[in-house]
């Protein structure tokens, strides 16, 4: 499994889906994590290791040719770049969302040369079919984006859902204790995360606390700054560990996200399953993973977001919300996706 795209000092999405996936799975197979730096280890389970190159290194084209000496049954990456020339494996390969055919602003992250490429790659979706087509079978994180998968016609194999889910082992919030007046985000800042909207409905909230909890650009905070209305609260965390995050999601009124595009969106999952409701823009994948438990809301609309917020406060509604929260959260698991992703083993191993 390729754990190449796991950070070194805190999860992203692909991060954490990746390493979670990786611990569902060992207990059902032999798993092998191929790394390309071991401070990724502390982020990932204690698993076998391997080191090879970096996945943005010019020696990705050829990286088959150091798995090739691995001997494995199968190989999944929880991305769709990892090169294949000359490969003797079946591989899984991951596609997580369309995003940024519509928003192309790539991740700050990436190094400028990659970035460009990136921004050259999602002009036609060719490049993508070049891909996904490379792969025996191809994987992806829910409906929503099988359906757009489909409907542009990105691939000629098998697609199959390995779904994102919550962490396990977590205990849900009683409600029927009052939660504090405060709101959380976590996600980017990327312009499409729309967090522009959630801090100027912050207008009509003067009693509530927003914090933003994601790692922010000094650049980019000074932006956000600009917008925060004279009454509001807004605090930025620029980063919080798990912990700290789960703290303050076992006490805040709810998790909120206008984004307008996601592939699945964990911070709601997550948030959930501790019995956090959730308000959030309303979109297809949004509606796939919070079912009827989230609050939805037109994602340009700061009014309706805040009077939103406002209706938690009727007698019983936050509680039933934070009891549809839980439910909701249990219909995702790792134990489900691992599953899936043994099943695809076994049949590609049958068939080869």
């Amino acid at each position: 499994m390729d754990a190449r795209f796991t950070r070194m000092d805190h999860h992203d999405g692909i991060s954490r889906y990746g390493a979670s996936l990786m611990a569902a799975v060992a207990p059902f197979a032999d798993v092998t994590m191929l790394i390309h730096d071991e401070r990724q280890l502390a982020l990932l389970p204690d698993l076998p290791w391997v080191k090879i190159s970096s996945p943005l290194s010019p020696r990705e084209l050829f990286v088959a040719r150091q798995v090739n000496k691995l001997g494995a049954d199968l190989v999944f990456c929880p991305m769709q770049t990892m090169g294949s020339w000359g490969r003797k494996y079946p591989l899984v390969l991951t596609l997580h969302d369309l995003i940024y055919y519509e928003h192309p602003a790539p991740p700050g992250f990436l190094p400028a040369p990659v970035r460009v490429l990136w921004r050259l790659y999602h002009k036609a979706y060719w490049p993508q079919r070049m891909l996904l087509n490379r792969a025996n079978v191809v994987a992806t994180i829910s409906e929503t984006t099988l359906a757009l998968m489909r409907k542009h016609q990105l691939t000629k194999r098998p697609i199959r859902i390995i779904g994102n889910a919550p962490q396990g082992e977590r205990t849900p919030r009683d409600p029927a204790v009052v939660p504090e007046k405060s709101l959380a985000y976590m996600g980017s800042f990327m312009p499409y995360k729309n967090v522009e909207t959630l801090i100027r409905g912050m207008a009509e909230l003067p009693d509530f606390t927003l914090n933003l909890l994601s790692r922010i650009t000094p650049e980019r905070r000074a932006e956000l700054v600009k917008l925060i209305p004279a009454r509001a609260t807004v605090v930025f965390h620029n980063g919080v560990s798990d912990a700290e995050y789960d703290e303050l999601l076992l006490r805040t009124t709810a998790l909120v996200t206008l984004s307008k595009a996601e592939g699945y969106g964990l911070p709601l999952v997550e948030a959930m399953a501790l019995g956090t409701p959730v308000i959030v823009a309303d979109t297809p994948i949004f509606r796939e993973v919070g079912g009827e438990a989230a609050r939805y809301v037109p994602a340009d609309s700061p009014t309706e977001f805040a009077q939103a917020v406002r209706a938690l406060d009727a007698p019983g509604i936050w509680a039933a919300c934070s009891t549809a929260s839980v439910a909701q959260a249990g219909t995702f698991s790792w134990d489900a996706s691992a599953r899936e992703l043994i099943a695809i083993a076994q049949e590609l191993r049958a068939t080869s």
